[in-house]
């Protein structure tokens, strides 16, 4: 069983900072910024390229931009990052979304 799945059925502890019956976010144990959550479907999908439910993906962009306000970082700015596969950067291969903000944050491009 995957990390996630584990925080999801609380086997390991997380600092959970939202969860419905879909969702589930908490902060990263390795922030790359001031405020870095990571929000993910309760269900397990292996990655992006897995993901069939139009409805989870939009439901996971939605809260990402509710947290960005409730943590104050919506008007100065935030990142949204999804690593699909290894060659990006993905390591817990369950779907999930960093949420980053609260300082300058470089860009990739």
């Amino acid at each position: 069983m995957c990390i996630f799945c584990q925080i999801v059925k609380k086997e390991i502890p997380s600092q959970i900072v939202y969860e419905d019956d879909e969702i589930l976010a908490f902060k990263d144990i390795q922030p790359k910024a001031k405020v870095h959550l990571l929000i993910i479907p309760k269900k397990h999908i292996n990655s992006l390229n897995e993901a069939k439910n139009e409805e989870i993906l939009g439901k996971l962009l939605l809260r990402a931009k509710e947290l960005a306000k409730e943590f104050k970082i919506s008007k100065s700015g935030y990142k949204i990052v999804i690593n699909t596969g290894k060659d990006a950067g993905q390591v817990i291969f369950h779907l999930h979304l960093h949420l980053l903000g609260g300082e300058e944050l470089k860009s990739f491009f």
